[in-house]
């Protein structure tokens, strides 16, 4: 239901509902997200909001559905993306720590600040966790690594990012693209091909100096 109309006015849209939610979660966590404070933030009558969502729980359950699909969806397809060398694997998954259509750092901290107060959402925060790693590793054993030395890398690798996000780490383009070949090389054991980083950069728009 792309949006709605009646006798009365506008009704919103779908979207609108989410992205205003989505917004306030990240602005002031979950106790924001209630139908009444969107309705004025957007304009629109609070009976506007049930042309879309069920009830509040319906909206949460679909913030909740669009963080899995886009950050745990997307490093499992990064992770399983087509590669020739295991950095060029590794450099596949690192796009996710750039590009935030592919993983919203802000809505990964938003959710699982949410975690802390709901033992629900815990529990699909370390569903999440394990489905990431899980995926790490079957890339790290797709080149050769045994189960063990797969699993320590793959929980390396994603514990240090999580490390980033956890703590809002920030760090602007161009030092996070000069440290990404030292990261590369103590992830994966291998150094980085200038040819290799250079499709990297490339794909994000970024000029090595």
């Amino acid at each position: 239901m792309e949006q709605a109309v009646n006798d009365s006015g506008w009704r919103g849209s779908y979207e609108g509902w989410f992205d205003a939610a989505y917004a306030s979660l990240l602005e002031s966590g979950v106790d924001s997200v209630k139908i009444l404070p969107l309705a004025k933030r957007l304009g629109l009558s609070r009976t506007s909001f049930y042309w879309f969502f069920k009830d509040r729980e319906a909206l949460l359950d679909a913030l909740i559905a669009r963080w899995r699909d886009t950050n745990t969806g997307n490093i499992v397809r990064q992770s399983e993306a087509y590669a020739e060398t295991l950095v060029e694997a590794m450099l596949n998954v690192f796009d996710c720590w750039i590009d935030t259509v592919l993983f919203d750092a802000r809505f990964e901290f938003a959710v699982r600040s949410w975690a802390l107060q709901s033992p629900e959402i815990e529990a699909e925060v370390q569903r999440a966790d394990a489905a990431r790693m899980d995926a790490l590793a079957r890339m790290f054993l797709r080149f050769g690594h045994d189960a063990v030395t797969a699993d320590v890398r793959a929980r390396t690798t994603y514990l240090v990012q999580i490390g980033y996000i956890s703590m809002q780490a920030r760090e602007d383009v161009a030092l996070r693209m000069k440290r990404i070949p030292h990261y590369i090389s103590i992830f994966t054991g291998q150094d980085p091909q200038q040819r290799e980083l250079d499709r990297f950069y490339a794909r994000h728009g970024y000029r090595q100096e």
